[in-house]
């Protein structure tokens, strides 16, 4: 049994380096401390001179305007507050479907640069070189007007089987009109069983060497928890189908020409961006574990899956994460083309009840909080990713 040792003693001498750290932190903190205090004093005492209202009880008060896209239930008599979090669900549901796709369409393009095929490397390597130099606004600008300009009206919509109708007033497309809360719940565990498999794989891997299903298992949980979900619901039949009337595309789901410009614009431009991480991150793989794999007779999926993403991953995922904050931030553009997010929400806001301070403030900690939600959870997946010593 080893002694119990006398604990130490913190030296508060200005001697010691951790002391005079800690004293220049506070010091540091104080003056942060001050510089806010000041700089909110001032501005309120600058409101309160020129007969501006501050405060935000404004956000009780009727909104008044509507809102042409929404995920929840609303109308012009509810209130600023209601109003704006319709806008920051709209920017939720742009960043988190633009983060799927653009991770999607990023990585097949990043591992298309190595493929044996010289067209493909071409397209490619065209592609990353064309979307990542021309700015984002221009893109989205691009993107509205060819919905606009190109696509036919909605009394003439472009249809598929009568099923899914294309036009200027948005795609539509069917969709359950009961259950559809627990087929949602089903997917969401089919998404966790899933997890489970691919990690049983994988260690079955490092302890056999023996490589097992990693794709068809997840989806085939995924589907069968979804069916779950649907005979829980009463297995509904009932579906609400688009329908080509006379004037105009009625029924369905339909996603607007807004939203569809701001969604595809983030998606192209930014995967251009992470199919270069992913690039990088692969080159950074030595050839010496391509050659080592290829010697143990994988053949090249085996070895890209297996070998080199696993190690890649620890490059790719720190600049994927600046990626994914940049994919969220630039969702503020989408006010150049009318979609409502909370930044155009915010302005009419300002305009219509003079309260701009505490609109900003709003919009800044909406992004904060999604920044700094995203990058945890990134962190928390580069720390699961990270190679660990035996």
């Amino acid at each position: 049994m080893k002694p119990q040792l006398p604990p130490k003693k913190r030296n508060w001498s200005l001697n010691s380096r951790a002391t005079r750290g800690l004293i220049f932190q506070v010091i540091a903190l104080l003056f942060i401390a001050a510089g806010i205090w000041f700089l909110a004093h001032n501005t309120q005492e600058n409101m309160r001179i020129r007969g501006i209202q501050s405060g935000f009880d404004f956000l009780g008060a009727a909104a008044g305007f509507d809102i042409g896209e929404t995920l929840i239930p609303y109308n012009p008599s509810e209130s600023y507050g209601k109003a704006i979090w319709v806008g920051v669900l709209n920017t939720l549901k742009v960043a988190v479907i633009g983060i799927v796709l653009t991770t999607l369409l990023g990585v097949l393009i990043g591992v298309g640069r190595f493929s044996r095929n010289a067209l493909v490397r071409g397209l490619c390597y065209g592609y990353v070189e064309t979307f990542r130099n021309v700015p984002i606004l221009l893109q989205l600008l691009m993107w509205y007007l060819i919905f606009i300009e190109v696509l036919p009206p909605s009394n003439e919509a472009w249809n598929v089987a009568d099923l899914f109708y294309l036009s200027k007033g948005g795609f539509s497309f069917p969709f359950p009109s009961v259950g559809v809360g627990q087929v949602l719940a089903g997917i969401g565990v089919g998404l966790i069983g899933g997890w489970w498999w691919r990690q049983r794989a994988q260690k079955k891997f490092e302890l056999t060497g023996k490589d097992s299903d990693r794709i068809w298992g997840p989806i085939a949980l995924i589907v069968v928890f979804a069916l779950v979900g649907w005979v829980v619901a009463g297995m509904p039949m009932q579906w609400n189908v688009p329908e080509q009337l006379a004037f105009m595309v009625d029924g369905g789901v339909s996603a607007t020409p807004e939203f569809m410009a701001i969604l595809i614009g983030l998606v192209i431009y930014t995967a251009a961006f992470i199919a270069e991480v992913v690039r990088g991150g692969i080159q950074s793989v030595s050839r010496g574990q391509d050659e080592a794999a290829a010697a143990l007779g994988l053949n090249p999926k085996q070895k890209m899956n297996q070998v080199i993403l696993p190690q890649a991953m620890r490059v790719i995922i720190p600049p994927l994460t600046n990626q994914y904050l940049n994919l969220t931030k630039n969702s503020s553009l989408a006010v150049a083309v009318g979609y409502p997010d909370v930044v155009s929400i915010a302005n009419t806001t300002i305009n219509q009840s003079g309260r701009a301070v505490e609109c900003i403030a709003i919009i800044m900690l909406v992004y904060l909080t999604t920044s700094l939600s995203t990058s945890g959870f990134m962190n928390w997946y580069n720390q699961r990713m990270a190679i660990k010593e035996r």
